[in-house]
């Protein structure tokens, strides 16, 4: 069975690009650089570029860009797509060298998020990441470039297609009860890997406007994650989550509100899954400790 391997890039639609650029260089520490037809490209480590940012109203995620070890086995996870009922287009060379890849495949989740599989992405060696700020760097490589958090249509269907068909496997499971609604209120969430990173993707049937809810960046020390909080908040940077420990990956990270609307995870020390002796788990809390919205700053008057 062919699987995918890690998650290499993210497409999203933002209605400011300007707002993103410096919200991505100056508070996340990521390199900015124009690409082609005015989109905005976001490298975070010796790949080319891991975001590509389009302009557009939705401000969500607009394709999700999953890597495979070659050619054969794009081809062999088209065939099990196609066998599955799933249609696949191949994406064009044009489309291919905007991505920055050798080859892809285009075809949708159950949920209708646009999916992407791809081998042979674009690498810089010779111009070494450098990071607008002085942090040490992101936990990438064959990790992939973090993880996402998404809203399902259907949790069995999609946990059969992440699994069954892009041959993901399960971390475990977080039945959380909601802030707001009746006490029986609860929401599940779904984690899922393709490689040691505790997960590459959680999904769940979320009472939420946008398919994306968060994206996760994993910085190389806890001195990063610490800088970072306060710079947000010094730059007015609403913050939904303050610095926690998460109970499945144990995460110590903290939350906030990206110019799209949709949250960023930025954290460090997530312990890693070995598949030869992980154990799926299951929780009832989210976090160990912290995570907690913070007051946010009054807004200035007009």
């Amino acid at each position: 069975m062919a699987s995918v391997t890690q998650l290499g890039y993210l497409g999203l639609s933002v209605s400011d690009q300007n707002a993103w650029r410096k919200f991505a260089t100056e508070v996340l520490g990521l390199e900015a650089a124009d690409g082609d037809g005015g989109a905005l490209l976001l490298r975070m480590d010796e790949h080319h570029h891991r975001f590509i940012l389009a302009s557009g109203s939705d401000d969500d995620v607009s394709f999700v860009g999953w890597e495979v070890s070659d050619q054969r086995a794009l081809r062999e996870l088209s065939e099990q797509l196609k066998e599955s009922g799933v249609e696949t287009a191949a994406g064009t060379a044009e489309e291919a060298r905007v991505r920055g890849v050798a080859e892809f495949i285009k075809f949708r989740d159950p949920s209708g998020i646009a999916t992407e599989a791809y081998y042979g992405p674009l690498m810089t060696f010779e111009r070494p990441f450098k990071s607008p700020r002085s942090i040490s760097g992101f936990e990438t490589g064959t990790m992939g470039l973090g993880h996402i958090v998404v809203r399902v249509d259907d949790a069995e269907r999609s946990l059969h297609f992440y699994r069954d068909l892009l041959g993901m496997r399960i971390s475990d499971f977080i039945e959380m009860r909601m802030r707001r609604g009746r006490p029986t209120d609860a929401i599940t969430l779904t984690f899922m890997h393709c490689n040691p990173r505790h997960h590459s993707i959680a999904f769940g049937v979320i009472p939420a406007q946008k398919r994306l809810l968060h994206f996760m960046l994993q910085v190389k020390s806890l001195d990063d994650v610490g800088s970072t909080y306060y710079l947000a908040q010094d730059l007015g940077i609403p913050i939904t989550g303050s610095l926690g420990r998460h109970t499945n990956d144990h995460m110590m990270s903290f939350y906030m509100r990206s110019p799209s609307g949709f949250e960023i995870e930025y954290g460090y020390g997530a312990r890693t899954v070995d598949d030869a002796t992980w154990k799926v788990q299951r929780h009832e809390a989210p976090s160990i400790w912290g995570h907690r919205g913070l007051p946010q700053p009054p807004k200035s008057a007009a």
